[in-house]
């Protein structure tokens, strides 16, 4: 039985080694030496401090800041320990429910926007942690937030398609807007 038990012990130890210590140096290493920002959360800095990451949505409910999609994240929004949508069909109840005050709640806001509300700003994704809303939902605002900060339509539509990132490899994806960076670049404005 001995015979048996030293391979096994050494497999395990040697198994243990390479892949719960080198292999996790390895790849740490390697990331942090290709990709630093990536490797450490792509933080979002301002004035020393982080204030979020480009990857997780925050979120923003004041008038002069651009909202993002609605999370479904528990027990709070954007809660990236939580991530994971709803699974709520488009004929339950409840998502029906959530969707008309989602639109009502920009209508309330806005009230003088009488474009259609885009999706994106009344449904969750699947993870709930989405940080980016479509060129659409980015419009479908812009009068909001200059009216509420006192900026000249324009200046806050520039400031958009400034912060649209295109389509991957120019094919990939679709384009989109992260909303913690332009609302950001927004309070450096005056």
């Amino acid at each position: 039985m001995l015979k048996e038990l030293k391979p096994a012990v050494l497999s395990f130890l040697g198994l243990t080694l390479i892949t719960g210590i080198v292999y996790p140096l390895l790849v740490t290493g390697i990331s942090q030496a290709t990709m630093p920002g990536q490797a450490n959360g792509s933080l979002i800095v301002k004035d020393g401090k982080p204030v979020g990451s480009e990857l997780i949505g925050q979120n923003f409910s004041d008038p002069k800041y651009f909202w993002g999609r609605p999370s479904a994240t528990g027990p709070m929004p954007y809660n990236a320990a939580a991530s994971g949508g709803s699974n709520q069909g488009p004929t339950n109840p409840a998502l029906i429910d959530a969707v008309k005050s989602r639109v009502k709640a920009l209508k309330d806001a806005d009230p003088g926007n009488t474009a259609p509300v885009p999706v994106d700003l009344v449904t969750a994704t699947a993870s709930g942690l989405d940080p980016e809303i479509s060129p659409a939902a980015a419009a479908y605002q812009i009068g909001r937030v200059a009216h509420a900060r006192n900026l000249d339509v324009s200046k806050v539509k520039q400031l958009v398609e400034e912060h649209t990132r295109g389509r991957q490899f120019g094919i990939l994806g679709e384009p989109g807007v992260n909303v913690l960076e332009l609302n950001l670049k927004l309070d450096t404005l005056r």
